[in-house]
């Protein structure tokens, strides 16, 4: 057992007190411009600390995308680790975006980076990719369990493409996607008050009817804002699952910057209409 208390349990109390909604923090290079600064390691680490000086303690999440800091190389990701640890010094929990999936040794390390308690870019969750078969995960599953951690598994995503792959249908008539969320829904078998292993299910994708998606753990849902996706869609989307989902917006939110007041007016706006949303569901 982890002498850490598990990340599920975590997010549903922070979702309890401050509403569900995740920002996205994704410093394209369009946005540093929009917000008057310049496309390089000053201008990101201004942009990164307004927005966790924004939102931090705000909202439940927020969800860094790591390939925007990547792109500056090892000063990007300098900057990423004290945008991880600066958010969660003020109480807020981060997942990382990093989208990791790899075999063995390497799925390991990717672990290590990300959900290793005493590395410098511990997050308190880690988005993978399951397409290597979902069991490439355990090296990652079992770091997560260590360190009281957790995963959002990429199953059912927003982008159209996705659906090649999501939605085919395995040999036992399964489709691939149904099987990423019961691989999830055995993770996290009695845990209460939530699971710590979500999947990645976008927000954009209409009539889910089909798909289980009582996993008994939080589903990450992309596509709030900017992709075209309301908090109204919402219950829609999820269902009876709706309580567990963490709706993300990025841009949406990123668009209303630099100024503070006018970036937590927006997080606001967004939180109320979230919270309208699921109280009809």
């Amino acid at each position: 057992m982890s002498p850490y208390e598990p990340f599920g349990a975590r997010l549903r109390r922070a979702m309890d007190e401050r509403g569900p909604l995740c920002v996205g923090i994704d410093p394209h290079a369009s946005l540093l411009t929009e917000w008057g600064l310049d496309d390089d390691v000053a201008g990101l680490e201004r942009f990164s600390r307004t927005v966790v000086e924004a939102v931090a303690g705000r909202v439940a999440v927020v969800k860094p995308q790591s390939a925007f800091f990547e792109r500056f190389g090892s000063r990007g990701v300098a900057v990423l680790e004290r945008t991880v640890e600066e958010a969660r010094a003020a109480g807020t929990l981060v997942v990382m975006d990093a989208k990791r999936g790899d075999i063995g040794s390497t799925m390991a390390a990717y672990a290590e980076a990300f959900l290793r308690k005493d590395s410098p870019l511990f997050s308190d969750a880690l988005t993978v990719s399951p397409y290597l078969g979902y069991g490439s995960l355990g090296p990652a599953v079992a770091m997560a369990r260590e360190s009281g951690a957790g995963l959002f598994v990429l199953a059912l995503t927003s982008n159209p493409e996705g659906g090649e792959v999501q939605h085919a249908v395995r040999a036992d008539g399964r489709t691939v996607g149904a099987t990423v969320l019961a691989h999830l829904a055995a993770e996290n078998a009695g845990e209460e008050p939530l699971g710590s292993f979500g999947a990645v299910v976008g927000a954009t994708l209409g009539d889910l009817s089909s798909y289980d998606l009582d996993i008994n753990g939080p589903l990450l849902a992309p596509g709030v804002g900017a992709q075209g996706a309301t908090p109204a869609d919402l219950p829609k989307v999820f269902g009876s699952s709706v309580r567990n989902v963490v709706p993300n917006v990025s841009r949406g939110v990123l668009r209303h910057g630099p100024d503070i007041v006018t970036l937590r007016d927006a997080v606001d706006r967004f939180a109320d209409e979230v919270r309208a949303a699921l109280a009809l569901a």
